[in-house]
């Protein structure tokens, strides 16, 4: 490739910059022979580098069990959280069973309401009054979903604001949207995003940031803890006509459509920053299971563009359960350290 005076190929020493150009000039071809250097243009030999959530995560709860035995030591008390579960699901069994334990191993003490399938819904309502008036319980967790004869929204919104550790309380989100205000607890996959960035020491002020979904678990949240951090967020949704193109010019991509490998390398921008929290099973006859976890990208496309990936599994799932155990210890820090 010839430089941009046409007299040479890609070389520091070439003549245009010798004999043509001022001093400022010349910094500024030689910046620009660089830039295009043939290693930094192509992107074969470009590998990302793999956000590892599991360390990520573990490293947090260290932090908050050292907090935890702090709280003890100088109050006498714990965080208590109260995992409320309605029904025999196997995968919201195994859901709570991983929160209780995770309660264990940082020394959260674990309120355990288990209700049968057929509970009406004023019981359960009933259950959540008494968890709001318990001073031992600063964190209360309904697992959804819930039975198709009980309105989750109803149930939800007479969780505690103070006790709201999921974030999703109307107050909250709400809080979360305004300039100026901010909720006493995020919800714990957004959180966990912003903290995987953070940690991996990727700035997001001032960044273009592409959320790719919108629901109200992640898509919706998360673009507003993104605009909260000086990004310059847009919303890739199933009604825009042009997804690849918004893509393509994002620093930061977090993935949240809950679409297989939708994704793919040639739609990310060389050393953008891709969360992806998309947990999808596709078939896979060389697995026990039959089956395989992806998530919305496709990773090994992505890790050959991208700076920054995080796998499925591995990557944001285990952030999520960190970040409830550090919203339950930031509301009980509020009532005991008062």
């Amino acid at each position: 490739m010839p430089c941009v005076s046409g007299c040479c190929t890609l070389a520091e020493d070439c003549a245009c910059l010798n004999n043509n150009f001022g001093s400022d000039e010349r910094v500024v071809l030689q910046l620009f022979h660089r830039n295009l250097s043939p290693k930094m243009a192509s992107p074969t030999d470009h590998k990302a580098t793999i956000i590892d959530g599991k360390a990520i995560a573990q490293i947090i709860r260290s932090e908050i069990a050292d907090e935890v035995r702090q709280l003890s030591h100088k109050y006498g008390k714990v965080p208590g959280l109260a995992v409320v579960i309605v029904g025999n699901r196997k995968d919201s069994q195994s859901y709570v069973g991983m929160k209780r334990k995770a309660c264990a191993e940082v020394g959260i003490k674990s309120f355990d309401v288990d209700l049968p399938e057929e509970v009406p819904e004023s019981e359960l309502i009933c259950k959540v009054h008494e968890l709001n008036a318990n001073p031992d319980v600063h964190g209360i967790l309904v697992q959804l979903p819930l039975p198709k004869h009980i309105n989750e929204e109803k149930v939800l919104s007479e969780i505690s604001l103070e006790k709201d550790v999921d974030g999703f309380h109307p107050l909250n989100i709400g809080k979360l949207a305004m300039k100026g205000r901010e909720p006493l607890f995020h919800p714990c996959t957004p959180k966990g995003c912003l903290e995987l960035l953070s940690r991996s020491g990727i700035s997001v002020k001032g960044k273009n940031a592409v959320v790719v979904g919108r629901s109200n678990i992640v898509g919706l949240p998360v673009s507003l803890l993104l605009l909260k951090a000086d990004a310059t967020v847009s919303i890739v949704h199933s009604r825009t006509p042009d997804p690849e193109r918004l893509i393509r010019e994002a620093d930061i991509v977090i993935a949240a459509a809950g679409q297989a490998m939708m994704i793919k390398g040639s739609w990310i921008k060389l050393g953008a920053a891709v969360i992806d929290v998309g947990t999808n099973a596709v078939d896979d006859p060389t697995k026990k299971s039959g089956y395989r976890l992806v998530g919305d990208v496709d990773f090994q496309e992505a890790c050959k563009v991208a700076g920054w990936v995080t796998p499925v599994p591995g990557g944001v799932g285990p952030m999520t359960v960190a970040m409830l155990l550090r919203n339950t210890l930031d509301g009980a820090k509020r009532v005991i350290e008062q």
